[in-house]
């Protein structure tokens, strides 16, 4: 077979491993590569890291020891978990966001989203904002925040008094009760724009070239719609990207783009410095980026079913014989908006419903572990495909020596 051939078979044959065409074969080459990986680090840690492992050890000995022996620290030592536990949910999520180019696994629209629209819709029907009990009375793994399902007269009488227009909480008195959470999770989501940098870094020293670059340049020119305009952009950015600075990437950190997948890699490509990338995505992503987006959460939930109804009734009013009831619908739509602040707010995907009942919060469950699934799905995928792509480059190394070796004879 000729080299063209065995690029082409080679091409097809990454295109065709998923777990949905090849599951076996897609499966075996995942677990191999995971293998692989593990025996490589752990044979660096015991070449290269014996005092590091020893230290780890000896540091989560006495961590262990100080947390379970009693005393009157206990307390505190509880409270300072919790803390920990707080920030380390949140940062996973951020990482589990941005992390595996494009591929990640959407935790804002699962997680950070709803937390926000759901403690603006609280803070509304209670008419105040001092509703947690900590700031780390959040959402978190199996757990649920404890204002979900209290009363507002737990927590005193309305601090925002109500009109005609309903309760109407100021955007700046909600924005503090949520912002550490959406800033801790701006943090994990820069920590995930990491490892394209420091890989396309590594390649960048070796002499190699980024697989973006080739998968770009390979990509087929037959392609229409959006996959298309994508892609165009990409190689537009591809060509511009010698002008990457720190104002360049804190601008492109802080609104929601499709590119973003790219600077990592372009940075550690061009020899951008370290800090100068991350500390312009840090506060892209973690300031400005997630600072606009609860703000747009909270200002929706604030204002957005007084503006449908507000448009709703301006609009009837123009249709004859219509203006007449309009007095009965607004009254319905009232008692709608009421029954709708009154409900339950089901928040995360541990929470138990009764067998066909087709509710909110079961819909909601099918919905995270579908995007669990697909996100698991994803991840074997790329694994499988970058372990084949290894081994495909090793075969025609071989292949090409091998050529070497006769025409020199």
């Amino acid at each position: 077979m000729s080299i063209s051939g065995l690029l082409e078979k080679h091409k097809q044959e990454l295109q065709s491993l998923t777990l949905t065409s090849h599951p076996f074969k897609t499966l075996k080459l995942f677990v191999v590569a995971i293998a692989q990986y593990l025996q490589k680090s752990l044979i660096y840690l015991l070449t290269h890291g014996v005092w590091l492992m020893l230290l780890v050890i000896v540091t989560v000995a006495g961590v262990v020891v100080f947390l379970s022996a009693d005393g009157p620290h206990a307390t505190h030592v509880e409270e300072l978990l919790k803390y920990v536990r707080f920030g380390l949910w949140w940062i996973a999520l951020g990482v589990a966001s941005s992390i595996g180019l494009g591929s990640g696994l959407h935790t804002f629209v699962l997680y950070l989203g709803p937390h926000i629209a759901f403690f603006t819709i609280k803070a509304m029907q209670c008419g105040r904002v001092d509703i947690k009990s900590a700031v780390y009375d959040t959402i978190q793994l199996n757990q649920s925040p404890s204002w979900l399902k209290k009363d507002c007269s737990e927590f005193g009488p309305a601090l925002f008094l109500s009109s005609h227009e309903g309760v109407r909480v100021p955007v700046t008195s909600i924005l503090p009760q949520v912002q550490a959470e959406a800033i801790l999770w701006g943090l994990g989501t820069a920590l995930g724009e990491l490892p394209p940098y420091f890989i396309s870094r590594a390649a960048s020293i070796s002499g190699e070239k980024i697989d973006a670059a080739e998968e770009l340049e390979a990509s087929s020119s037959d392609n229409h719609g959006v996959e298309s305009i994508l892609n165009r952009m990409k190689r537009w950015f591809l060509s511009h990207a010698q002008y990457l600075n720190f104002f360049t990437i804190l601008v492109l950190a802080s609104v929601p783009n499709p590119l973003f997948d790219l600077a990592g890699i372009m940075c550690g490509q061009f020899g951008i410095p370290f800090w100068e990338f991350f500390l312009a995505t840090l506060i892209g992503k973690a300031i400005v980026k997630t600072h606009i987006q609860t703000v747009f959460i909270i200002s929706v939930c604030n204002q957005l079913l007084d503006w449908i109804e507000n448009e709703l009734i301006w609009l009837l009013s123009f249709i004859p014989g219509v203006a007449s009831a309009l007095p009965n619908i607004v009254a319905k739509l009232h008692a709608m908006k009421e029954k709708y602040m009154a409900a339950s707010l089901p928040v995360t995907s541990n929470i138990k419903v009764k067998s066909w009942d087709l509710s909110f919060a079961s819909v909601w469950n099918s919905i995270v572990w579908l995007m669990l699934l697909n996100f698991f799905v994803k991840i074997v995928n790329s694994t499988a495909q970058s372990y084949l792509k290894k081994q495909q480059e090793k075969e025609m190394a071989a292949i090409k020596e091998k050529l070497e070796e006769e025409d020199s004879h």
